[in-house]
């Protein structure tokens, strides 16, 4: 039976099955979605940074990581689609992987690139239907966040060197829909300095999860060198991950911004 024909959301194409039987997922994130759309007899593949769903994900081979995969693995499971994100996997990789596969690729920056990530990720396995409600599902439930007072705020994912989240980012997406206004005018993920922190003074600094497992050790040494600003641990699951945890993460950010995040905190720091 003749391939089906899908444009990936880097422009290539790629002839999928009617029916992929071997599914291998290259993205934490995009193997949430698989499970959840409930096409979890076919993934036969995944890296280890795919825990989530925990009790599903161990029973599944382990093809190296986002950005070294195991060629050798990836041959004996022998897939029929392999899916992966522009981002978060290596280009020389997929490149090789292409040669004897068909690679679907996401490339993601807004809600709505991970909205028609989600409809298409359906219609490759079949499961449009599923896709289409829990991406109006995901829409409505942004649509309903309230907006909020503005509060500048830089967002760590990495402690040496630090790096922080730039522009042009799903993260940056996300911090705009809990009102949080990135105080880093460079794109992607630069370097900065504990005296460019001091420089910028943002409101907030927030410590992501991941990649680098930011801890109460690290909220405690930035608040204590940082004393201006108002420091937090979050959940970088629920600010980078742009496949059916999206569903979770309108209502994290919410309860962010009115249960943790004060909104008048550099006021009575700095009274008068």
């Amino acid at each position: 039976m003749a391939a089906r024909i899908f444009i990936d959301q880097m422009g290539f194409e790629v002839g999928v099955p009617q029916t992929p039987i071997r599914v291998i997922s290259l993205v934490p994130s995009q193997t949430e979605l698989l499970f959840d759309l409930g096409f979890e007899s076919n993934i036969v593949g995944l890296t280890k940074f795919c825990v989530h769903p925990a009790d599903k994900v161990k029973k599944v081979e382990i093809i190296g990581g986002t950005k070294n995969f195991n060629f050798d693995m990836i041959d004996q499971l022998r897939p029929d689609l392999i899916i992966g994100n522009k981002e978060e996997n290596y280009k020389e990789g997929i490149d090789q992987l292409k040669k004897k596969y068909p690679v679907w690729m996401s490339d993601i920056s807004n809600l709505i690139d991970s909205l028609e990530m989600i409809n298409e990720v359906g219609r490759l396995i079949n499961c449009e239907k599923k896709a289409k409600a829990l991406s109006k599902n995901i829409k409505l439930s942004f649509e309903q966040l309230p907006t909020y007072q503005p509060l500048s705020v830089l967002y760590l994912i990495w402690n040496d060197p630090i790096m922080v989240v730039g522009k042009d980012t799903f993260i940056d997406e996300m911090l705009k829909k809990a009102g949080l206004v990135n105080a880093i005018h460079h794109q992607r993920y630069p370097e900065v300095t504990a005296e460019g922190i001091r420089t910028i003074d943002p409101d907030i600094i927030l410590l992501s999860s991941e990649p680098f497992p930011f801890r109460e050790k690290h909220l405690r040494n930035f608040q204590q060198e940082f004393k201006k600003s108002q420091v937090y641990l979050v959940d970088g699951e629920m600010f980078s991950w742009y496949g059916s945890r999206l569903l979770k993460s309108a209502n994290y950010l919410h309860q962010l911004r009115t249960e943790v995040i004060p909104t008048n905190f550099r006021s009575s720091q700095n009274p008068g």
